[in-house]
């Protein structure tokens, strides 16, 4: 982990405790060591923040819409924890990629749905995320994040106040070998039915 990345997650997670409140279930599930996907509901562009914070004891990468990239400034601070993604046409590069990193050991955020959902309902896996789970057969951990919607929904220009919690399921291990259509689309169902069951058990 860089100094820089460590000092980061630091200063946010002070911030996000501070102002939010912020709370981590289970962030024991994500392995200490070995190639990581952490797959999320997305509904906030505070998630990608969140997520980075809650596993702060590891140094997370992330898939960002390559729009960011090319904005000043902006484009070469998202450089050093990302790497670019057309979330509608992923690329081969993309997903050698971060099928590259996992294999190396690194952990991945990934939030299957492509892009925020503005009323909070989960979507369906993307091809992408269900291809670097299927090649790379590194373990999966499941994420739901709360409160994040209520803090900056989607179209907001202001951030408010809200309690932001972060709830980590079980590890999915992909043991079988395959890279046909069914056995794609079974990885996502099970990544998607993870992060429902999740929603499901803080919700009730």
């Amino acid at each position: 982990m860089t100094l820089a990345y460590r000092f980061t997650t630091i200063f946010f997670f002070i911030l996000l405790k501070t102002f939010f409140r912020l709370k981590v279930i289970n962030v024991e599930k994500v392995p200490e060591k070995g190639g990581v996907i952490v797959v999320s509901n997305h509904v906030s562009h505070l998630d990608p923040l969140v997520i980075g914070v809650a596993v702060r004891k590891r140094q997370s990468s992330f898939m960002a819409k390559s729009g960011l990239f090319k904005i000043p400034l902006i484009g070469a601070f998202v450089k050093t924890f990302s790497f670019p993604v057309d979330r509608d046409n992923p690329q081969p590069s993309t997903i050698k990629e971060a099928v590259k990193r996992l294999k190396k050991g690194e952990i991945v955020v990934m939030f299957p749905e492509g892009g925020r959902s503005r009323d909070g309902s989960l979507l369906d896996a993307k091809r992408g995320t269900v291809m670097i789970a299927a090649l790379s057969k590194a373990v999966v951990v499941p994420a739901f994040i709360e409160g994040t919607d209520k803090a900056l929904p989607a179209g907001a220009k202001r951030i408010r106040l809200s309690n932001i919690k972060v709830y980590f399921g079980d590890p999915i291990k992909i043991k079988e070998a395959g890279t046909g259509k069914d056995f794609q689309e079974k990885i996502g169902s099970d990544i998607m039915d993870a992060i429902k069951s999740l929603k499901l058990r803080v919700k009730s």
